[in-house]
């Protein structure tokens, strides 16, 4: 048996029980076999990005925040969209990785899960481009409506959702394998 794939599960959400939260406890209770999860739910702990400050002292968070990263064997983010874009929040954690390279070459699984999502799905994906991270179509998954596709006992009502979760699911792992 192979050891199980370490993956830091981003949340893009600050809202606390936030439908992303609850996606990616979801999807860590369907992989529990194949992933073992970290769950980043701190991201309003990060200090606002300042280049300034993006020397060779960063803030302690942001530290932590980038060796997370690099420890893990593959990350996930899963976000709602604000306003046709990223939360703020997401984006400055991001931001506070552009200088290093973290993200280079780290397999990536993006999940926006909001009440449409098209345009941040479309940022996030540009942004990772851009880190040079490693995702494809079937490691990108949009879910539109998803406050009424998950419950509080992380049951996924609605069936299409639920295959395109597991399909992402192994989409991931065999990301993960390459």
């Amino acid at each position: 048996m192979t050891a199980k794939k370490k993956i830091l599960a981003i949340i893009g959400s600050t809202r606390a029980n936030s439908s992303n939260l609850k996606l990616v406890a979801k999807i860590e209770a369907l992989s529990k076999e194949i992933f073992d999860f970290t769950i980043f739910d701190e991201i309003s702990s990060l200090p606002h990005f300042n280049p300034d400050l993006d020397n060779d002292h960063p803030p302690e968070s942001v530290v932590s925040f980038r060796e997370k990263i690099a420890g893990a064997d593959g990350i996930l983010i899963c976000t709602p969209e604000y306003v046709f874009s990223l939360p703020g929040s997401l984006k400055n954690a991001i931001e506070w990785c552009v200088s290093t390279t973290v993200f280079s070459q780290k397999p990536v699984g993006l999940i926006t899960a909001s009440a449409s999502g098209d345009k941040a799905s479309e940022e996030l994906q540009l942004i990772m481009q851009t880190l040079e991270t490693r995702f494809n179509e079937d490691t990108t998954l949009l879910i539109k409506g998803i406050k009424g596709k998950i419950n509080d006992q992380l049951e996924i009502a609605d069936p299409d959702t639920l295959s395109n979760v597991l399909t992402f699911i192994t989409a991931f792992q065999d990301l993960l394998k390459q």
